[in-house]
């Protein structure tokens, strides 16, 4: 039987996760780094907590967030950069 992980599960719990963060990470540790869990589903967490929750989500529900963002729907949240 796979491990069902919930929100807010501490990411040290999330044994042999390959956590990945983007190349447009900075020094200064903005960023949230993903990871494939067993099953399928995706992890994330904050880089500067790094034992901390991790968020768990479908890979639906990846994949429907990405497409967002590329299309710019959430660059109001940020800002001009």
């Amino acid at each position: 039987m796979q491990q069902q992980y919930e929100n807010g599960v501490s990411a040290a719990c999330l044994v042999g996760a390959a956590w990945q963060k983007s190349r447009y990470s900075n020094p200064s540790g903005n960023c949230v780094e993903l990871a494939r869990l067993p099953g399928g589903s995706i992890a994330l967490r904050n880089s500067r907590d790094p034992e901390g929750p991790a968020l768990v989500y479908t890979p639906d529900e990846i994949a429907v967030f990405l497409l967002g963002a590329k299309d710019g729907e959430f660059d109001g949240m940020v800002g001009e950069r």
